[in-house]
């Protein structure tokens, strides 16, 4: 059985407010549970208008309070921009406030250009390269698995299910290396999908949290009573994609008609290439696209992603999706 996730980016829309994001991704992370998704996971951006998750941590403590028992996590947590220890402390904190629900996802990128760098005060590009020890340090930090001159109080003995996230070969060798669960962002970087999935389960090195590999693929999924109005209102994540990809990222857009069709064929182009990791349609339509996802991929579990103008959109989705491949 393959389970299903959400990957929320808490958007802000053209015209709304942060606190509206906020309690439209409570809202949503409540549908997420009532319709037995296994995990809502959000993810870190820095000075972007239009996404309202980069306190990450904060951003889950208040989902989890909206919550009862679905799990929730980061998707990722951009290890380059913290250090280990503080991390240990924020997702030690969250262990305590929802014990056995907390999910560490660890990406490298640093995303970032000089700006964000120096407001961070660190060198990102100089932190990306010590990922590995910073992973193996941030673990042990939970397990006390090697002796660290202090203990992250909260932190340790916290039962956090840590994950590597990745959209190239190199998080897949780590992940594999450390015997941890793996995630591919597919929905916007599908190139080595294939390629990292074949890696990561060839030299998987079972570890005292996993004996087998585990892998989650992520896919841009918006569901509709028809797939005529699933593509209209998908047209404000495609806008946004285009938006972030030429350089003029903002908040949110409404949808708009025939948005694909109203691209010139290098946008065309590039909405097809991160299309191979995309159901937008029907809940039929969404099923069969999911189905064949799974059997290109053999993944045990899929984060659904796709923000909607209207967040009552994206609520009917996770409700259409779910039932379809329950049925």
């Amino acid at each position: 059985m393959t389970h299903l996730s959400v990957l929320d980016l808490v958007p802000v829309r053209e015209g709304g407010t942060l606190s509206e994001a906020y309690r439209d991704a409570a809202t949503l992370a409540q549908t997420a549970e009532a319709c037995a998704y296994k995990r809502y996971w959000v993810a870190e951006h820095h000075a972007m208008e239009g996404i309202a998750g980069a306190a990450a941590s904060v951003v889950l403590a208040h989902i989890g309070h909206a919550t009862s028992k679905i799990r929730i996590g980061s998707g990722g947590i951009m290890l380059p921009n913290h250090n280990p220890f503080v991390i240990a402390e924020q997702f030690g904190t969250l262990d305590a406030l929802f014990p056995r629900r907390i999910d560490l996802g660890l990406g490298r990128a640093p995303g970032a250009g000089p700006e964000l760098q120096n407001a961070l005060r660190k060198n990102l590009h100089q932190a990306a390269e010590h990922f590995p020890q910073d992973v193996i340090e941030l673990r042990a930090l939970f397990t006390g698995e090697i002796d660290l001159p202090i203990k992250a109080t909260p932190g340790f003995g916290a039962d956090i299910e840590l994950w590597i996230l990745g959209s190239s070969l190199f998080g897949a060798q780590l992940a594999a290396k450390l015997g941890m669960p793996y995630a591919f962002a597919s929905h916007f970087a599908p190139d080595h999908l294939d390629a990292a999935l074949e890696i990561y389960r060839r030299d998987f090195q079972p570890s005292d949290r996993l004996a087998e590999p585990y892998v989650m693929a992520a896919m841009t999924v918006i569901a509709a009573d028809t797939d005529e109005k699933a593509e209209l209102i998908a047209s404000s994540q495609l806008q946004a994609f285009v938006r972030l990809r030429t350089g003029n990222p903002g908040k949110l857009p409404p949808p708009v008609a025939q948005y694909r069709e109203s691209l010139p064929a290098p946008a065309q182009a590039m909405l097809a290439h991160i299309g191979q990791a995309s159901a937008i349609g029907s809940a039929s339509t969404v099923k069969t696209t999911i189905k064949n996802f799974i059997d290109r991929t053999g993944a045990d579990e899929i984060i659904v992603a796709g923000s909607t103008f209207d967040p009552q959109d994206r609520v009917r989705s996770l409700q259409l999706t779910m039932d379809a491949m329950d049925n």
